[in-house]
């Protein structure tokens, strides 16, 4: 898995690229987590257009950084989920959970509103 993070507008965008079945992502992207909510940062939109494989060690990642997040008193939003991942959340009952979106762009406007 690859992480590419950036921040635009006081919003942290985090690009999750490959395979998330690795317990060692977790780490990874915990630690991204830590370092926008350290810097202040209470909105993030994770990218998932261009995972090809999440697994329950995928799942449990997203989970983690919700909650993370809610601790922090702030939000997270998922965008270009796939089919596939949109099965899983649906089969986790994890889709009622997560705001989901088609795009980035929509993500971001859905914070301006």
């Amino acid at each position: 898995m690859k992480i590419i993070a950036k921040e635009s507008n006081g919003i942290a965008i985090i690009e999750l690229q490959g395979d998330v079945v690795d317990v060692s992502h977790t780490a990874q992207v915990r630690d991204k987590i830590r370092e926008f909510v350290s810097k202040g940062i209470k909105k993030v939109i994770f990218d998932l257009s261009k995972v090809t494989l999440m697994n329950s060690l995928g799942v449990g990642i997203l989970i983690s950084a919700l909650t993370t997040m809610k601790n922090n008193k702030g939000e997270l939003k998922l965008s270009g989920v796939t089919e596939r991942i949109k099965s899983l959340l649906v089969i986790t009952r994890l889709v009622t959970i997560f705001e989901t979106y088609n795009s980035i762009e929509e993500a971001l406007k859905s914070f301006k509103s």
